[in-house]
């Protein structure tokens, strides 16, 4: 792996370049990681992939404890790795031992050998060993050491500990290995600045070639996090990258790209996927069409569509008429509203599609108003907009 920053804007926004060797070509950052589920999005087959803009689609996130149960790591290890698994030779596989999606990353850490984390299998004791030999087994391009994340509530002394717990993880993994692949060193600490502060200088003394900052999304204010987020990106080293998990709402990005962080993971858009909406909110941020949007139908609002209501059962437009996507260039609203209402797989396989297309172009956007030293004024203009479109929607709703 390869990470080179090329532009910064307003302090800490920045512009960079990802180089991974399973990857067709650079991928430039900031960037959204593909949520997976044991290795492939939740709805689009992997023949529907190469229909997602190229090479900004080309990150996964897996979680290795889906692999807890089912298929073994020798098994998997023999085929070659989950690249030859999957058949997905050009994607880059980013592993982190969190699923946001079904559970939190409850983690009862009693045991001094290893961390007791809630799965979609039950709650199973994840020793240091036993999750490097699921890394081994993977291969993945990027990999996160474990951690004791912890939501936002707990005492001090919570905090300190999970610290504490997350840094002789690191270093356990990181002598059990070599595993290949780029190791990003945890960080957490809650919403205690100082142990956050602490973890970032604990971690950025070894030798891990990027950073996962853990513990967000787990009950914090959005207004407390800027400055969480802060305390922890002015240690880090500014040429190394930084992924981060739980921030999947516009604004929350946008959050994160001020502070410095290059990699986001993608959860927002299967919670909309699987609740039957659409985004449609302009990708500069600035205006609405008024056709792409309806107000008051079961929750819809200015930045996203519920094409389950019945305002589109005979809508024969596209989710959105300017969208290149695969969805909106072949299939109209009245049939995406028609596959919903009678319970057919493929209208999340179509809607995930348009969803993660339209959220790639939001990143896309954000990393032209970086290199063009604007990400400020980008950011402002958005949250205002969206905030005026979401009150417009309360009031038609009332």
């Amino acid at each position: 792996m390869k990470f080179t920053v090329k532009a910064w804007s307003n302090g800490r926004a920045r512009a960079g370049v990802l180089q991974l060797g399973s990857c067709p070509g650079p991928i430039e950052t900031p960037s959204l990681l593909i949520s997976t589920r044991k290795g492939l999005p939740f709805f689009i087959p992997p023949d529907l992939l190469p229909s997602l803009p190229s090479p900004d689609s080309h990150l996964l996130q897996v979680c290795p404890l889906h692999f807890a149960e089912g298929i073994s790591p020798k098994a998997i290890s023999s085929i070659g790795g989950l690249h030859h698994m999957l058949g997905l030779h050009d994607y880059g596989l980013a592993a982190v031992a969190r699923d946001s999606i079904q559970c939190l990353p409850e983690c009862n850490s009693t045991n001094k050998l290893g961390a007791s984390f809630e799965t979609p299998c039950g709650r199973l004791l994840i020793k240091p060993a036993d999750y490097m030999e699921m890394i081994c087994s993977l291969r993945p391009n990027i990999w996160a050491t474990l951690a004791d994340e912890v939501p936002s509530w707990v005492a001090d002394k919570r905090n300190k500990t999970s610290v504490d717990r997350s840094v002789r993880w690191l270093d356990e993994c990181i002598a059990l290995g070599p595993a290949g692949g780029a190791v990003f060193g945890a960080i957490v600490g809650g919403s205690s600045m100082e142990e956050r502060q602490r973890c970032a200088q604990e971690v950025a003394r070894r030798n891990v070639s990027g950073f996962w900052i853990g513990g967000f999304g787990l009950g914090e204010n959005m207004d407390e996090r800027p400055a969480l987020l802060n305390s922890v990106t002015d240690i880090l080293p500014k040429e190394k990258p930084r992924l981060i998990c739980g921030l999947g709402l516009p604004e929350e990005v946008l959050q994160g790209v001020a502070s410095g962080v290059d990699l986001f993971d993608s959860v927002y858009i299967c919670h909309l996927t699987l609740r039957g909406f659409a985004l449609t909110f302009p990708l500069d941020g600035i205006g609405v069409n008024e056709s792409d949007c309806q107000l008051g139908d079961n929750g819809s609002d200015r930045t996203k569509i519920n094409l389950r209501a019945t305002v589109y059962r005979k809508d024969t437009s596209p989710i959105i008429k300017s969208c290149g996507c695969y969805t909106c260039q072949n299939h109209t609203r009245a049939y995406i509203n028609h596959l919903l209402n009678v319970h057919e797989m493929l209208a999340q396989i179509l809607l995930e599609i348009h969803n993660t297309h339209h959220y790639l172009g939001f990143f896309r956007a954000i990393r032209e108003a970086v290199k063009a030293g604007r990400f400020e004024q980008f950011r402002q203009q958005f949250v205002k907009s969206r905030r005026d479109h979401l009150a417009m929607a309360a009031v038609a709703h009332a």
